[in-house]
């Protein structure tokens, strides 16, 4: 058991240890926008913390400057607020609860006193009112005309180490605010989803000292064994439709890439190195992008799923790790020092197949398990530093960054 723990920990760690162009908005050229608060049911701790979303979900929408002064206002006034008199737009929002105990809320974006557009919502469940907060902001961007957000309404996966062997697989929101722990008890990791809907997932977990892909169904709770393997055995990646995985096992105990076929269970393998080929990635239909050493240190390669042929698709840096693809572009984990004696810096970059340009995208701590959105707009990573874990957001055509701290424990891994 100690050496199939210690072969999974120690590539975690040596492989975890146009928009390559900063495109930068002026802050003091966006539209000012402030929250008014009518609502008439719920706590003052309650409306407290669904402002704080709200504004938060605006702000990271980088195409307001959020005034982030709370304040009461009845619903049907016929003005904003003298306070706000100024501001380019209000968004005023009444909370309320039904009967049923659902939770409603009715949205009304206003400029400059005319009413621009009008939103309402329900769910069954106030304490999911985050994600509300996320479609209020998804629905708000789209009037803009703004670049699609449909990420901020996806939900994020990841494994929380506990203590040593020890962890545990939570369902999130992208903001960390809503955690349902969905997998409790021994040592699970690398969640990764199953399909766009979000309604299944596979993880790997140590099932009798072997690691062991597993699938579950979140709407059935049912689960079942996908495949084991001596050594190692993470799901790196899934296709668009969810019908091939990209699997790293070491059954001889040596890391290789091997694709596998949900339907008919058949396995390929697709890399034959005699060192370490991990982490591979779809690109395209019939492309791999993946972390091997075979340059003498960890860097990015691609491979050809037909012909076999290997190669090299990241230049700058060494020790380059944890990738992510979309279309054209590349998202990496470099090292960026080396100190024998002190904590290393890992920062993500974000590289093309078509040009030489390469872009730095975090600065401080180790950040890696970047993961490109659906869309391309943004890219989810974890983000190390100073003893606490954090998921951050990254807008690329924004040029900004955003950190969610997790409370307690550390983020093992993660997926959008």
């Amino acid at each position: 058991m100690k050496f199939i723990i210690s072969v999974l920990l120690v590539v975690i760690s040596l492989f975890a240890s146009d928009a390559t162009i900063d495109v930068v908005k002026k802050a003091d050229s966006l539209p000012s926008i402030a929250l008014e608060d009518a609502s008439v049911s719920f706590d003052s701790n309650f409306k407290n913390k669904f402002f704080k979303a709200m504004a938060a979900d605006l702000n990271v929408l980088a195409i307001f400057n959020v005034d982030k002064s709370y304040r009461n206002v009845n619903y049907d006034a016929s003005e904003v607020l003298y306070e706000n008199k100024d501001m380019n737009y209000v968004l005023r929002y009444r909370l309320s609860q039904d009967d049923t105990r659902a939770f409603n809320v009715e949205m009304r974006l206003m400029r400059k006193n005319d009413v621009v557009l009008t939103k309402n919502y329900k769910v069954n469940n106030p304490d999911i009112y985050m994600f509300v907060a996320h479609t209020m902001a998804f629905d708000i961007n789209e009037f803009m005309g703004e670049s699609p957000v449909e990420w901020m309404k996806r939900k994020v996966i990841f494994s929380r180490m506990i203590s040593p062997q020890v962890s545990e697989l939570i369902v999130t929101d992208y903001t960390l605010t809503y955690q349902h722990s969905v997998i409790k008890g021994g040592f699970n990791v690398f969640p990764k989803w199953a399909n766009k809907e979000q309604s299944a997932f596979y993880y790997t977990a140590l099932a009798e000292n072997i690691p062991t892909l597993k699938y579950i169904d979140l709407k059935t709770g049912k689960s079942k064994v996908i495949k084991s393997s001596d050594g190692m055995m993470i799901c790196s990646d899934i296709n668009e439709d969810g019908s091939k995985l990209l699997l790293t096992m070491a059954p001889q105990g040596q890391p290789d890439i091997y694709l596998y076929d949900v339907k008919t269970q058949g396995t390929k393998k697709l890399t034959n190195f005699g060192g370490i080929d991990v982490g591979g990635q779809f690109m395209g239909n019939d492309k791999v992008v993946f972390v091997s050493d075979r340059l003498g240190y960890p860097n990015i390669f691609s491979l050809s799923i037909n012909s076999g042929a290997v190669e090299q698709v990241v230049y700058y840096g060494k020790s380059n790790s944890a990738c992510s693809v979309h279309g054209k572009y590349i998202a990496y984990k470099a090292r960026e020092s080396s100190d024998s004696f002190s904590n290393n810096t890992f920062n993500l970059h974000l590289a093309s197949t078509e040009t030489d340009m390469v872009r730095r995208l975090t600065a401080v701590g180790v950040n890696e398990f970047p993961k490109f959105s659906t869309d391309g707009d943004a890219i989810i990573f974890v983000k190390n530093y100073q003893s606490q874990s954090s998921i951050g957001i990254i807008r690329l055509n924004h040029n900004k960054n955003f950190l969610f701290p997790l409370q307690s424990g550390k983020i093992q891994s993660i997926d959008w």
